[in-house]
């Protein structure tokens, strides 16, 4: 299953698909940033309430956070999710009015909905496996061990309830990294949860694709009118949440 990337638009600039990284094709290590840099944009980050409706994420940083998306991991690299990008303004006012009015959803630079592909079937494991054939240059009958896995632990392990609540559980993991992509690029960002994802569905014509809404999020710069931007965070002592055993 190839993860994908839809643009509710009509001309929107990213880099090139398929572009070769020099440390992906040679193993090199990139540059990291250190800990004192990370731990500061993360603590610069928050759930953005209202972003400047005047300012935009440029071409390039747009690009690379839906990089990000596409390599976020999940569960046996299965990917069961597409990842909506709105732009419409039209859209995005329908989206508004199913999401309890929160601005957001407006004055963002960009919306990104996160789905999952409902009912993981058979086909969905095949079109895996074929996709891991093409990037790595194996034959599919070398893959069978990961196929018997994944059909018997996914497909006929589960039910659908059960395989729709696994596949939520990986798009989740594709909104913090999505999250933590944008802090390191001085961009704001907001999840949000309180949606009405039928309605959204709906909107977006997600049912005839067999896709469902799962949780969305905002991404842009803070208006200078925000007043949560200028909030202590309130978490918890580290003690008290990370244990070693």
């Amino acid at each position: 299953m190839n993860t994908t990337i839809e643009r509710k638009q009509s001309n929107h600039q990213i880099l090139p698909r398929g572009h070769d990284y020099p440390f992906e094709r040679h193993g090199a290590q990139p540059r990291t940033i250190d800990r004192d840099q990370l731990l500061a944009r993360l603590n610069w980050r928050y759930a953005t309430r209202q972003f400047d409706p005047h300012r935009k994420i440029g071409a390039r940083h747009w690009a690379a956070l839906e990089e990000a998306l596409v390599l976020t991991p999940s569960s046996f690299g299965l990917q069961p999710w597409k990842f909506f990008v709105v732009s419409d303004p039209d859209i995005r006012e329908k989206l508004a009015s199913a999401s309890w009015g929160q601005r957001q959803i407006v004055d963002a630079s960009h919306l990104v909905v996160f789905t999952i592909r409902k009912n993981l079937n058979q086909q969905d494991v095949e079109t895996y496996l074929n996709r891991i054939a093409e990037v790595r240059g194996v034959t599919t009958d070398s893959l069978a061990t990961l196929r018997g896995m994944l059909i018997g632990s996914i497909i006929q392990g589960m039910d659908e309830a059960a395989r729709n609540n696994w596949s939520a559980r990986q798009v989740y993991i594709a909104l913090g990294n999505f999250l933590t992509s944008a802090a390191l690029l001085g961009i704001d960002a907001c999840p949000m949860e309180g949606i009405e994802p039928a309605k959204y569905d709906e909107i977006l014509g997600l049912e005839k694709q067999g896709l469902t809404t799962v949780v969305v999020a905002t991404a842009g710069y803070r208006a200078a009118t925000d007043k949560y931007a200028s909030l202590k965070k309130v978490r918890f002592p580290r003690e008290e949440v990370v244990a070693v055993v």
